[in-house]
Parts: structure tokens; C-alpha cells; sequence
């Protein structure tokens, strides 16, 4: 189960997800449900690799304050359809790796709930 400040992150996640997706309309839900699927299945070998000490490290993955920071930044002015190219660009940037940590995460804390050793 997730703690609070897991649920914040996901709650966060699917806010800035959705910001962006009013701002950048090219990201359609089929196509980002095909990416998400194509990378949780090229993740999965990644899985096998696991550690109890390494899903416990990667369910602890954050970004620094000075990129959190950038990320707010971009999210706010993607809500106010304020974002320059360059900034629509790096805020996709970021986007995309969310969805990478993310899935990994969730495999993290799949493999930590059915490990007998967790």
C-alpha cells in the first residue's frame, strides 16, 4: 500500500500529466498507453535484476529541490497555456522520465510485496 506521501506523488503525477496534456494535445491517451505498455514490458527483464535493497532504493526515488522546483515552474505555466516551445519541449523531457521512474517504481514495490524476504 501506498503511504500519504505516495499517494501525493501519484496525485501529483496525474495533475501534471493532465496539465500537460491540455497544453500538448500530440500526447494523446492511446498513444501514451501504448508507450507506457511498450516500456513496462521492456522494464520487465530489469525486474528479475532486483535486490530487496535496490526495490527499497528505487520506491525512495525523488527528485532534488532545484528540479522539483523546475517541474512546479513548468507546471504552473503549462496550466496558464504560457509555455514557449523550448519550455513545452523540456516539460515533455520531464514527463517522460516521470513515466520511466514511475514504472519502475511500481515494479519496485511489486517485487518488495511479493518477495518472501521483504
Amino acid at each position: 500500500m501506498l503511504d500519504s506521501p505516495g499517494m501525493a506523488r501519484l496525485a501529483i503525477l496525474i495533475y501534471t500529466k493532465a496539465s500537460a496534456q491540455a497544453e500538448m494535445p500530440w500526447r494523446n491517451t492511446m498513444e501514451e498507453i501504448t508507450e507506457s505498455a511498450i516500456l513496462d514490458k521492456m522494464l520487465e527483464p530489469v525486474t528479475r535484476c532486483l535486490t530487496p535493497a535496490v526495490a527499497k532504493r528505487i520506491t525512495e526515488l525523488r527528485a532534488d529541490p532545484v528540479t522539483q522546483a523546475r517541474i512546479d515552474e513548468l507546471a504552473a505555466k503549462c496550466n496558464e497555456g504560457a509555455l514557449t516551445e523550448a519550455e513545452r519541449r523540456e516539460y515533455g523531457a520531464y514527463i517522460d522520465a516521470i513515466d520511466l521512474i514511475g514504472i519502475l517504481q511500481v515494479k519496485a514495490r511489486v517485487f518488495l510485496s511479493s518477495a518472501p524476504h521483504s
